[in-house]
């Protein structure tokens, strides 16, 4: 009796163990997050290159327009030119937006994208340029450029 008490009392002891780690309220168990922070650059760098890609297909420039503003400047338009210079290595989208205005404009890498403004308004400026956010409020009277690089 006494071999046979030796040989199940580990088996039934660990048993027993197993038993007290069991989730009795059958709630699911939350495993850690295994998201790095190098994972979710990556997510945003793909879902910012998939956002240009897409704004490339219908993104109308305004180089004429623009090249006039700065060329015959007048004080008396009611807009204004903003340029952006992207000499990163990675696209970016830069969008503006202010009262009664909004615009998202693709910028490709090593590259200036363009737009007329309506001026005398505070506009807040953002995008991401290679895994890092650019964001800026600006009030802008006059042709506005600005150089973005990583």
């Amino acid at each position: 009796m006494n071999k046979f008490l030796l040989l199940f009392l580990p088996i039934i002891l660990f048993l027993n163990s197993c038993g007290s780690t069991s989730n009795h309220n059958n709630q699911p168990v939350r495993k850690p997050s295994t998201t790095s922070n190098t994972e979710t650059k990556t997510d945003t760098s793909i879902q910012t290159e998939r956002e240009y890609q897409a704004l490339l297909k219908t993104y109308k420039p305004e180089t004429a327009e623009v090249l006039n503003s700065l060329l015959n400047s007048s004080s008396n338009s009611p807009e204004v030119s903003i340029s952006v210079e992207n000499k990163s290595n990675c696209n970016m989208v830069l969008t503006i937006s202010g009262k009664n205005y909004f615009k998202k404009i693709p910028i490709a890498k090593n590259k200036t994208g363009s737009a007329m403004i309506p001026k005398n308004q505070n506009y807040n400026l953002s995008g991401m340029l290679c895994n890092s956010v650019y964001k800026k409020t600006k009030y802008i009277t006059n042709s506005f450029s600005i150089k973005l690089s990583n």
